[in-house]
């Protein structure tokens, strides 16, 4: 099944122990790069996966 980028995102934080968050952080760089940076499906996606309050510090900085 395909996702959009917003899922993998949130998928990588949900698994950041086991994938690295070096490797997390480097997924949501090349995302912000991208010209369909969707901060409200982003969110959106971390509630439904329970890792908002992760996330939430990470892509603030981002912005």
């Amino acid at each position: 099944m395909i996702y959009s980028p917003e899922k993998t995102l949130v998928d990588c934080f949900k698994y950041r122990n086991k994938i690295g968050l070096d490797v997390v952080l480097e997924a949501l760089k090349f995302y912000r790069q991208r010209k369909g940076f969707k901060v409200d499906e982003l969110m959106r996606y971390a509630r439904i996966c329970r890792v908002e309050k992760v996330m939430r510090p990470y892509v603030e900085t981002v912005l």
